[in-house]
């Protein structure tokens, strides 16, 4: 491929970029769609609940500073240390990395924006909402108090009455939603929107670990959100999943917890690990040693963390030979770890007469000895003898606190004082930034390091005060003097922040001298051209890359259709497919944001009308959002430089929407793969709940098999619909009439599956059997109901004049999901109905 050719820019082309990306002024700020602008609100709210969450371990630690206070009651200490987890797992650690992402990825891959830039406003302004109010629970007695891992039978309605167990339901559930929205974002950006050139083997490690990260977000949060439901539901109607009485098993929310829980742990850890691995080779002045080596080692990281989650559960009485293979695993994950950290001690050493020493590199090496102790105490709490002993003691507080926060608390401090150029007109103080780092440092050991003696000593985690002669007092004391020299060093990085800190463009370009593409000029835009790359460190292999970048010698240096553009290319070798014509600015994101947190709280306490009123206004603001966002093929082709014209609008697999549908599929498909788990668990501790004996017999065979008719009926009526809208004479009433049909077949495949069961009169709250039959209906009908939107859309945007064999990008996905609804619901037919025929 020829590179663009260097011919001189018409100034006019800048001040072209300047209008299109402008940012919104004023109250018209909250519509803003940059990734810088939101992604830096982003950042700073999960920055904001790291402040508040860790004033309340503040106050946590200075309750157990001594035995037999009282500082703080035992009612008011169970919603701290609740909410305190519940905060710094839900809704600091993956919302400030989604933030990174969102902020950093469009600059390394020197995209304009990620492809859908209102998803992340979208996503954004929900956690935003969600989140404050959520945290606010705390001030009026509202806040849950089963900890963050909310055990039932501790949280059912009748060991935890009121709405505060609903708050971290309904609230959290929700958040995980806005979490998986943004990692549908990164996924498709970080495959479709790379720079001409820039094959996956020349990705840089922050992109790979992006990646990795949203897709175990794909994979480990829809358990979570399927737990969360499954209680809430069962809180409030009464259905048994939890409740042995009547064959509900509570291990069962252990097992969906964890199974998301310890991926949640490297979800956590791979972007800080690859943070750490774009800053050590720009300190050492050297590219990272065994960069393939270490790809492998993330991808095998995401892979084996998916096998862990009972490493959580060895004390419940599992078999033996359980015991013996998640032990291996658990100690099988620290290899690809190990890598990693010889990969970053290589670098160093190969770099070590030029590697310099500043606040970054103090917080990265400070995290490779923190995380080092943390990964070695995992080993050991691996080992099934020795978890045995400190199980739900200190020890294990000191082991993740040890892991979490050397594993990403220390590499985020890095990456502030690291990519502060990027976004500020003035870099963070190096002086005070030592400071904050010794503090930190200081700090962290100090208190938590005595707890891993706590804990061999035998105090038990998740008390709120102990007996002041049982040995523990100067242990305790220690840990609390340690925890506030930590806060003073957080205090002081909030002082050199608002000190230092100024928002805008204008600051030092690359002062690290890193040889990554988020150092190239940029502005308002983000790059004034995109470059095509031909290595890993295009900044230090071609030194007139930033120069060339900034006068418009390389592709897209103006905006050819008026309106927000960047590159879409090929997901392997990037190579330059089309231009995705973005959306900017408007209303309908943030408003179906608020609308959509005001209908999850309001749910929290009960206010049904106000919720689905709230509810309707949200899928109204995200209709009208819909509506514009295919432009269609108007445009045509548009010149992109070094001779190459690409095509402004796209269907079909090589559609950056039809990558999020998938991906969006994927997240369903990950939901139900936990719902068929759970009703395949619950069958096996309580099979008697299944035999006829227990609960009515299936349904007679006529009402699955009618079900299934209908579902494969309305699939080849959408697939005849696609085939008929490739004709430009199709008859707009004609297509129109087949997705009415389809949506009816679907329907009425809904409505079989409900009624055959009622007629046996099976009910939802007579077992877990009943249970799981009718939440398969539930999984069932949010698939339909979704449906039933996209479809009536369809429709009018095809009798509008918007859809065509062209312009057929809505039709696209909505055939997508049909599809999948279809798969999915066949599969779910012959689990409800033949299952209980085969073992009966």
């Amino acid at each position: 491929m020829n590179l663009p050719n260097p011919a001189p820019r018409p100034e006019g082309e800048i001040q072209e970029l300047e209008r299109v990306w402008a940012t919104p002024h004023g109250w018209r700020l909250v519509t803003a769609v940059n990734n810088t602008v939101i992604g830096l609100l982003y950042l700073g709210v999960a920055f904001l609940f790291f402040l508040m969450a860790g004033v309340l371990a503040l106050l946590m630690r200075t309750q157990l500073a001594v035995g037999d206070n009282d500082f703080i009651g035992q009612d008011l200490y169970n919603q701290m240390f609740t909410v305190h987890g519940t905060t710094m797992m839900f809704l600091f650690a993956v919302p400030a990395l989604e933030a990174l992402g969102v902020m950093l990825l469009p600059q390394m891959l020197a995209a304009r924006d990620l492809p859908f830039p209102r998803l992340s406003a979208f996503a954004i302004w929900a956690y935003v909402v969600g989140g404050l109010v959520f945290f606010s629970t705390i001030f009026y007695d509202l806040a849950p108090k089963g900890g963050w891992f909310m055990y039932p039978p501790l949280t059912l309605k009748e060991y935890s009455p009121g709405d505060n167990a609903d708050f971290w339901l309904l609230g959290i559930g929700f958040i995980e939603i806005s979490a998986i929205a943004g990692a549908i974002e990164i996924v498709v950006g970080a495959l479709r929107t790379r720079p001409p050139g820039m094959s996956l083997a020349k990705m840089p490690v922050f992109v790979w670990t992006m990646l990795i990260f949203a897709t175990m977000i794909m994979f480990a949060f829809p358990a979570v959100i399927l737990a969360t439901m499954m209680l809430e539901i069962e809180r409030s109607f009464g259905w048994p999943f939890f409740s042995a009485a009547l064959g509900g098993d509570p291990l069962l929310w252990q097992h969906l917890f964890w199974f998301f829980g310890h991926p949640e742990v490297y979800i956590i850890f791979l972007p800080a690990a690859g943070l750490v691995s774009m800053i050590v080779p720009t300190m050492a002045r050297t590219p990272l040693v065994g960069y393939r080596l270490v790809v492998v080692a993330l991808i095998g990281t995401g892979f084996f963390s998916f096998g862990l989650w009972v490493h959580h559960m060895f004390t419940t009485g599992i078999p033996a030979l359980s015991l013996a293979f998640f032990s291996a695993a658990s100690m099988i994950v620290a290899v690809p770890s190990g890598i990693q950290v010889f990969s970053w001690v290589a670098t160093i050493a190969a770099g070590r007469q030029r590697f310099r020493i500043t606040t970054p590199s103090l917080f990265v090496l400070g995290f490779l000895f923190i995380f080092t102790l943390g990964g070695l105490t995992g080993v050991m709490v691996a080992m099934v003898p020795f978890d045995y002993q400190v199980h739900d003691t200190y020890f294990i507080v000191a082991h993740f606190h040890y892991v979490l926060i050397g594993g990403f608390v220390f590499p985020l401090f890095a990456a502030f004082y690291y990519w502060a150029p990027l976004f500020t007109r003035r870099m963070l103080s190096e002086r005070l930034g030592r400071w904050v780092f010794w503090l930190m440092f200081t700090g962290f050991n100090v208190a938590f390091l005595p707890m891993h003696l706590t804990g061999l000593s035998g105090m038990p985690r998740r008390v709120w005060t102990y007996p002041s002669d049982i040995g523990w007092d100067m242990l305790n004391t220690i840990s609390t003097l340690g925890s506030y020299v930590l806060a003073a060093g957080v205090l002081l990085f909030v002082i050199d922040l608002i000190g230092n800190s100024r928002a805008g463009n204008g600051g030092l370009e690359n002062p690290w001298g890193a040889g990554t593409l988020e150092w190239l000029p940029n502005d308002v835009y983000s790059t004034r051209s995109i470059p095509h790359v031909t290595s890993r460190e295009p900044l230090w292999d071609r030194p007139s890359l930033p120069q060339e970048v900034r006068d418009g010698h390389h592709y897209l240096p103006n905006a050819p259709t008026g309106g927000r553009e960047t590159i879409v290319t090929s997901p392997i070798n990037a190579r330059p497919q089309y231009v995705i014509q973005m959306p900017g600015p408007g209303w309908p994101p943030f408003l179906a944001a608020i609308f959509t947190a005001a209908f999850f709280l309001l749910l929290t306490v009960k206010l049904v009308t106000i919720a689905t009123i709230c509810g309707v206004f949200a899928i109204i603001f995200c209709i009208v959002w819909g509506w514009g966002l295919d432009p269609g093929p108007s445009k045509g082709k548009i010149d992109v430089g070094a001779g190459i014209r690409l095509p402004t609008y796209m269907t079909g697999p090589a559609s950056h929407s039809w990558w999020a549908m998938v991906v969006l599929m994927l997240v369903a498909g990950s939901l139900y793969v936990a719902y068929v788990f759970s009703y395949l668990f619950l069958w096996l501790v309580s099979p008697d709940v299944w035999a006829p004996a227990g609960s009515p017999a299936p349904p007679a065979i006529g009402w699955p098999l009618s079900s299934g008719a209908l579902l494969l009926g309305g699939s080849a009526i959408v697939w005849l619909a696609s085939r008929s809208l490739h004709r430009v004479s199709a008859s707009r009433v004609l297509t129109s009439a087949a997705l009415l049909l389809s949506l009816a077949c679907l329907t009425g495949a809904f409505a079989l599956e409900i009624e055959g069961h009622l007629v046996t009169g099976l009910g939802p709250d007579d077992n877990a059997y009943g249970a799981m039959v009718y939440l398969g209906a539930v999984l069932f009908g949010q698939l339909v109901f979704a449906l039933v939107i996209m479809g009536l859309f369809t429709m009018a945007r095809h009798l509008a004049g918007k859809l065509d064999a062209q312009r057929r990008v809505t039709f696209d996905n909505y055939m997508l999901l049909y599809h999948y609804t279809v798969g999915q619901s066949l599969l779910g037919l012959a689990l409800t109905h033949g299952f209980p025929r085969l073992i009966g």
